[in-house]
């Protein structure tokens, strides 16, 4: 039955991935359907998970249709175009900040035409900085104060006796540090002129390279006020689950959890933006950040779903196969979490998954915690929304995917960057731990 289960669920990921965007959601619940045909009691739904990015996603959305977002690809440009040369150490710097500053991965999504812009104009293939710089997006959601994945993963080690304060102590230092590394060795170790590459030159040829600019945007006057207004509530929730924090004990019985405060700051700040930069709700609902926003919920809500009905089906398989070998090599857990993130299409739902698994089998929190980074396997499968969209936006054909589907070009650097990750969390927790 093992088996069956398993391959009902691997077809469901490849009928989704046929399909593309979405419909690797709508896949995720035939798969449950079908695994409920013969007799799987279907899993959990990370319904908290979903409804954190919802909220984000609204004041994000909100804040692009302000003008918000603009400014900060303005200024993200600004920052490029002065140093050029260094594109592919300074893209994933960038869209890792935005990331930790917003919680959520697609707002590198708007920075990804001017990162093939510049690389375009240096001579340098694009597919090195679009990259390492999709791939420092998806490490940075699991260093972020304000995603669904850093949310859950504090309330699971704070009974464990680690703050909040404590846990981003390990997290961000540990995966900026990782991504600046991978970035200069993915710089070192590749051929980045753009001139070499043949597809370049064949589609050169035939005059389907863009090489005109793109026109400059006109910054709304409420602009730098929706950044501001958002970057308020990120200090918010930050503030909220510090002062809450059992490790900090300020608070002895919060009045809610991190994961409602979230909710309520995060749609209060979209409020605020609308209200204050006199901003038209239908038109959010038409923003590119709220449909892939939206679409990205779909997504997690089916694969999910899917991915936690086969993980709590097997458990005591799993626990029976794998306690023992957890137990002598810690690192292990980083390896699986890797490779289940790929099919759950989600660092939070991963973690929302496997961490009570990791939990079952008594691992520590210093290895939890470590593991922790390794749910960023999402381009392990070249079906992520980020990563597609890089691809159809590098028109020089350098950023492609490969007949084998695992050989592209954001497999290397993700998979060294989740690595470093890992290591310089376990180095850094044994000593904040």
């Amino acid at each position: 039955m093992l088996a069956i289960e398993f391959i009902i669920v691997l077809l469901a990921i490849y009928l989704g991935a046929r399909l593309g965007g979405i419909g690797i959601g709508f896949a995720g619940g035939l798969g449950v359907l079908a695994l409920a045909a013969i007799g799987v009691k279907p899993g959990s739904i990370p319904f908290d998970v979903i409804s954190i990015i919802m909220a984000v996603i609204a004041a994000i959305s909100a804040m692009q249709v302000a003008g918000g977002l603009d400014y900060l690809v303005q200024q993200t440009e600004k920052l490029l175009r002065r140093n050029p040369r260094y594109i592919t150490i300074l893209a994933p710097i960038v869209t890792y900040f935005l990331t930790l500053f917003a919680g959520t991965g697609n707002i590198s999504l708007a920075t990804l035409p001017v990162i093939t812009e510049v690389a375009k104009e240096q001579g340098i293939k694009p597919c090195r900085p679009l990259s390492t710089a999709v791939v420092a997006a998806q490490i940075g959601i699991t260093a972020s104060p304000i995603s669904a994945a850093v949310v859950y993963m504090a309330s699971v080690v704070e009974p464990m006796g680690v703050s909040y304060l404590h846990l981003l102590l390990i997290l961000i230092p540990s995966t900026l540090v990782a991504i600046i590394l991978m970035s200069f060795i993915v710089s070192w170790l590749f051929d980045d002129k753009l001139a070499n590459d043949p597809v370049f030159q064949k589609r050169l040829a035939e005059g389907v390279v863009e090489q005109n600019r793109r026109e400059k945007t006109v910054i709304k006057p409420a602009a730098k006020l929706s950044v501001f207004l958002f970057l308020l509530g990120v200090l918010s929730v930050v503030a909220f689950a510090i002062i809450n924090s059992k490790g900090v004990g300020l608070v002895s019985e919060p009045i809610m959890t991190t994961t409602n405060a979230i909710l309520i700051i995060m749609l209060s700040v979209a409020t605020l933006i609308t209200l204050l930069c006199k901003v038209e709700t239908d038109v959010i609902l038409n923003s590119s950040t709220f449909k892939a926003g939206m679409s990205a919920c779909i997504c997690i809500l089916g694969v999910a779903w899917l991915g936690d009905t086969f993980v709590q089906a097997n458990m005591d398989w799993i626990k029976l196969t794998a306690g023992d070998l957890i137990a002598g090599h810690p690192w292990l857990l980083a390896v699986i979490f890797f490779f289940c993130s790929a099919l759950l299409y989600s660092q939070a739902a991963t973690a929302k998954a496997l961490m009570p698994m990791a939990l079952a089998l008594g691992v520590t929190p210093l290895t939890a915690i470590a593991s922790f980074s390794a749910v960023s396997g999402l381009f392990i499968l070249p079906t992520y929304p980020t990563l597609v969209a890089a691809v159809q936006m590098d028109d020089t054909g350098t950023t492609r995917i490969g007949k084998l589907v695992f050989n592209h070009p954001f497999f290397i650097p993700g998979t060294i960057g989740v690595t470093l990750s890992v290591c310089f969390g376990f180095l850094l927790g044994s000593l904040v731990l």
